[in-house]
């Protein structure tokens, strides 16, 4: 039975990394003293050596282990034996290039699937939709395909921004980019603000955090979801 936490983002304003949701990780791990980070997704170029030491100090505080998957040399040996799994934010493209070329998405998606608990921020929850064509990312490497783990009947669109009305900036809103991604794919989209997350436990999927989200839905008027709306009712027939 899946068992996820997909947030929004590592860090909120005021906070240090992964701090805000640190609680709700102690919860979600409360039966794992030890868990696989895929540091793939490199914020701001960074090792992987390094991207995985900054998580293992804060996991650290909660007594539980990290081990990198860039560091086995059978990363599949590693995922068929991870207690837990943390997927990193950073550039969702370099991420899910990786995924495909060390030929590990579908292995990831069989043992979350089967139970190992999977936590995701920004690029790593980017990958729990269908696809991840809904990221804000530049493309700097060409994946093999947009096709990602589909936990979700729905894409993401992690740190989604509400339009500044007091703001001269005239670029393209994130709600412009969604209407447009929509004049081509029928998926689903949920905008998910900053401090928010999903919670998926089997086959219940809800909304948590203190604020709202904006679901995009194609030919319709975005709607605002309350933090604990259930999620499962959105629906896509997709042939994927």
């Amino acid at each position: 039975m899946k068992k996820l936490l997909i947030a929004s983002t590592s860090t909120v304003h005021g906070k240090a990394y992964l701090e805000y949701i640190l609680p709700e990780l102690k919860v979600f791990f409360k039966d794992v003293d030890s868990i696989l980070f895929i540091p793939f997704a490199r914020p701001s170029g960074l090792t992987h050596d390094e991207y995985t030491e900054k998580v293992r100090s804060v996991f650290a505080t909660i007594n539980i282990k990290v081990e990198g998957l860039h560091s086995f040399k059978n990363p599949i040996e590693a995922l068929k034996t991870a207690k837990g799994i943390f997927t990193g934010g950073g550039n969702t493209f370099v991420l899910v290039n990786e995924l495909y070329k060390r030929n590990i998405l579908d292995k990831l998606r069989d043992v979350v699937e089967a139970g190992v608990p999977y936590f995701g921020t920004s690029a790593g929850s980017n990958i729990a939709g269908i696809t991840m064509m809904n990221t804000n990312d530049m493309p700097i490497v060409y994946p093999p395909s947009f096709v990602t783990l589909g936990f979700l009947n729905f894409n993401l669109n992690p740190h989604y921004l509400d339009p500044n009305l007091n703001s001269t900036h005239m670029g393209e809103t994130r709600e412009t980019r969604i209407k447009e991604y929509h004049c081509f794919n029928k998926i689903p989209v949920l905008g998910l603000r900053e401090g928010s997350w999903i919670s998926v436990d089997g086959n219940k999927i809800n909304l948590k955090g203190n604020l709202k989200a904006r679901l995009f839905l194609p030919d319709k008027a975005p709607s605002e979801l309350e933090s604990g709306t259930d999620l499962s009712s959105i629906e896509y027939v997709h042939l994927i």
